[in-house]
């Protein structure tokens, strides 16, 4: 039976990536029909909003999405459309993976794995913040943590990391400072490892994890973390194993599932058959595993890292000597996937 999935192909570069990874998802035999809709410049334009009603309703009836870069219209009135949808369907967990790949330059050898689990609807990015003078010379934010909310992300990261056979979880924090909102975070972290005695559990304060992952990123495994945090670490991750050109991402609540690749929509290069469409790909590559079509989803995340790996069939931010575009590269996946069982 076909999955219903709702595909947003995005601003930019967005449509050019995602048509690519649409046909590499076909081509791995996961049976799904898309329900295209639009949002972003290209929304804006038609129906005179960024985030159409249309947006909401297929994602609601659909449970799952494909998205492609978004650019929120810079001006009054118009709300960031990613935290938009964070809110709109509560999807309180930000998965972002970071994987080393033969065939990108990166300042390490040996191969990382690190997957980071941000907590996404609370803290310092609920936006409740405001000036507290009538001159504006002073402001205020308030980051208010939750035991709700922090139970649910550290047990999602704990069940993830039981699912994939992970074997260890380091919770991030600031408790040593933020006694009471970092302090619950821990606290609530130390209770919900008890029941998971298979699972390493540990924590570290955040000044020292982002030295730690720079040193040694290899100590780590699956991590958890508040929403500042979880923004800040996910980022230096990916630069560890070579930049956002092959960083997806997943924001995830109960029921429903929207899957991206973390980089921008790139408008300076939109058109002209050049973009990397590696991030999109590893983000359907999470979204199959979402879905259950676990064989596709491993047949294309090991397409992508053979082609990689040659470097011949790839973009020229991958081997500054190629003339290989996008449309090329995603034949080139799509080629090898014939080789894999």
């Amino acid at each position: 039976m076909a999955h219903e999935l709702t595909l947003i192909p995005g601003d930019g570069i967005g449509p050019e990536i995602t048509a690519v990874t649409v046909d590499v998802i076909k081509h791995a035999g996961a049976d799904i029909n898309w329900e295209v809709v639009e949002a972003g410049m290209a929304a804006l334009e038609k129906y005179h909003d960024p985030l159409p009603q249309n947006v909401i309703d297929s994602i609601a009836r659909n449970k799952v999405a494909l998205k492609g870069p978004l650019t929120t219209p810079v001006g009054k009135g118009f709300r960031s459309i990613n935290v938009a949808l964070r809110k709109e369907f509560e999807l309180y967990v930000n998965q972002r993976p970071a994987k080393t790949f033969t065939g990108i330059k990166s300042i390490y050898f040996d191969h990382i794995d690190i997957i980071i689990f941000r907590e996404n609807l609370e803290e310092f990015y609920s936006g409740i913040e405001h000036y507290i003078d009538s001159s504006k010379t002073a402001a205020e934010t308030i980051g208010i943590i939750t035991k709700r909310g922090s139970e649910r992300i550290i047990r999602y990261a704990f069940e993830h990391a039981r699912n994939f056979d992970r074997k260890k979880i380091t919770l991030v924090h600031k408790a040593n400072i933020l006694k009471f909102t970092g302090g619950l975070f821990l606290d609530v972290g130390r209770e919900i490892a008890k029941e998971y005695p298979d699972i390493e559990f540990s924590d570290k304060i955040v000044d020292n994890m982002a030295m730690q992952m720079v040193m040694n990123p290899y100590q780590f495994d699956v991590v958890v973390t508040t929403n500042l945090f979880g923004d800040i670490l996910s980022d230096l991750a990916s630069g560890l194993v070579g930049g956002l050109g092959l960083a997806p991402g997943a924001n995830i609540g109960d029921g429903i599932g929207i899957f991206e690749a973390v980089h921008g929509s790139a408008p300076d290069i939109a058109g002209q058959n050049v973009a990397n469409p590696c991030a999109v790909i590893l983000a359907a590559v999470m979204m199959l595993e979402y879905i259950g079509e676990k064989d596709a989803a491993r047949r294309i995340e090991k397409a992508v890292a053979n082609v990689i790996a040659r470097g011949t069939d790839v973009t020229r931010d991958i081997n500054i000597h190629s003339t290989v575009g996008t449309k090329e590269m995603g034949a080139a996946i799509i080629k090898e996937l014939d080789s894999i069982e």
